[in-house]
C-alpha cells in the first residue's frame, strides 16, 4: 500500500522515485518467474489443472505449463495430434482429448508421455485406424470408444497392448471389417474366437501361392514356347539342305574309279 511505502521510505532514507523503481523491477521478475497460461484456456495453479474445453481450438495450444497435471482439450475441432504436442508434460496425469474431429496421430505422438499418466480420453473422434508405434508402451486407462473403427489385424494388436478402461470397452465398434463384421463390437468378437490375424496370414499364404502358380506357369509357357521355336528352326534347317543340289563327280574321278587306279 501506499502507507506502508511511505513508511519504508522515511524508516530507510530512500526517496519516493527509488522504491517505486524496486517495485517495478519485483514485479517484472515475479511476471517472469509465473508460468503463462495459453491463450483460451484457464489455469488453475493450485492443482496444476489447464482448462481448454469448449474453446474452439483447431490444434493442441502452445505454451502449456510443464507442470501441468491435468489437461483438458475436450469439445474443441482438433483433428490431429503431432508429435511433439505434450514431448515437455512429464508431470501428465489425465489427458482428456474426447469430443473432437481427430483422424489421425502422428507416429509417436503419445509415445513421449510419461509413467505417471493415468488416464488418456480419447473418445468420441474420428480415429479409424491406430498402431501400437502412435501410443509407446503407456499403461494409462484408455477411453478409445465411439471412434469409427475398422477392425484389422493392426487394430486387434493394439487392442491387445493397450490398457481399456472395462466400462467402456463394448462401446468400441467395428465400423468397417475386413471380415463384414461391421457393427459388432471388437471385444465380442475376438472373444468370439474372430482372428484378424489369422486371416491376414491366410491372405498372405494365398497370395504366394497365387504368385508362385503364375511365376510357374509362365517359366512352362517360356520352356515350350523355345522348344517349339528350336524344333521350327531345325526343321527349316533341314528343309534348306534337303533343298542344295547334290554334288556332281568330275570325268577323273569316273575313270579313276573304272579303271581302279
Amino acid at each position: 500500500t501506499i502507507t506502508t511505502i511511505w513508511w519504508m521510505t522515511l524508516s530507510t532514507g530512500l526517496d519516493l522515485c527509488s522504491w517505486l523503481y524496486v517495485l517495478l523491477l519485483f514485479s517484472a521478475l515475479w511476471g517472469q518467474a509465473t508460468p503463462q497460461c495459453p491463450d483460451k484456456c484457464h489455469c488453475a495453479w493450485d492443482t496444476a489443472t489447464v482448462l481448454c474445453s469448449d474453446a474452439g481450438l483447431r490444434e493442441v495450444p502452445e505454451g502449456i505449463p510443464p507442470e501441468t497435471v491435468s489437461l483438458h482439450l475436450e469439445r474443441n475441432y482438433i483433428r490431429n495430434i503431432p508429435e511433439s504436442a505434450f514431448s515437455h508434460l512429464v508431470h501428465l496425469r489425465d489427458l482428456y482429448l474426447s469430443h473432437n474431429r481427430i483422424d489421425s496421430l502422428s507416429s509417436g505422438a503419445l509415445r513421449h508421455l510419461g509413467s505417471d499418466l493415468r488416464l488418456l480420453d480419447l473418445s468420441h473422434n474420428q480415429l479409424r485406424q491406430a498402431s501400437r508405434e502412435e501410443f509407446g508402451s503407456t499403461r494409462a486407462k484408455m477411453r478409445l470408444y465411439h471412434n469409427p473403427w475398422h477392425c484389422d489385424c493392426t487394430l486387434q494388436e493394439l487392442m491387445e497392448t493397450l490398457n481399456l478402461e472395462p466400462e467402456t470397452v463394448n462401446g468400441i465398434i467395428c465400423e468397417s471389417s475386413v471380415r463384414g463384421h461391421a457393427g459388432q463390437p471388437l471385444v465380442k468378437l475376438l472373444d468370439s474366437g474372430v482372428n484378424f490375424c489369422s486371416l491376414q496370414r491366410k491372405t498372405t499364404d494365398v497370395a504366394m501361392l497365387v504368385t508362385m502358380f503364375v511365376w510357374f506357369f509362365m517359366v512352362i509357357v517360356y520352356v515350350v514356347y523355345y522348344v517349339r521355336q528350336n524344333q521350327a528352326e531345325a526343321r527349316r534347317h533341314l528343309e534348306y539342305l534337303k533343298s542344295l543340289p547334290s554334288p556332281r563327280k568330275t570325268p577323273t574321278e569316273t575313270d579313276t574309279l573304272s579303271t581302279g587306279f
